[in-house]
């Protein structure tokens, strides 16, 4: 996989991370990312899995949170990037959209624990 093409094999993305190889195993494991498989089953990170391996890395070295704080804050991300398309105020105007709002809202009200 050339890095050109924004695919990168799993030994060229902790190099790039500068991360154990089986690192990047354990957070797929916890679910924390996503990588694709190729035919023979061998881990394809896309430049968004790595971004998301960036953000994870900054928030384990840097701000000092454990993987299940991590899993949270990402949930919670992934919650409010669905609930913003919903705040717009001639979008709420549909019966639809704000159900599908209070839906979401409860999920991360799961998510936080409330």
């Amino acid at each position: 996989m050339a890095r050109n093409e924004g695919l990168y094999l799993i030994s060229m993305a902790a190099e790039m991370l500068d991360m154990h190889p089986q690192t990047l195993r354990k957070y797929e494991r916890l679910g924390l990312v996503q990588p694709t498989r190729t035919v023979g089953s061998m881990r394809v990170y896309n430049r968004q899995e790595l971004e998301r391996l960036r953000l994870i890395k900054h928030f384990v070295d840097e701000l000092g949170i454990n993987l299940a704080g991590v899993q949270r804050l990402l949930q919670v991300a992934e919650v409010m990037q669905r609930i913003r398309p919903l705040m717009d105020e001639q979008t709420l105007m549909t019966g639809a959209a704000r159900r599908q709002l209070v839906n979401e809202i409860r999920r991360l009200n799961e998510v936080v624990g409330l």
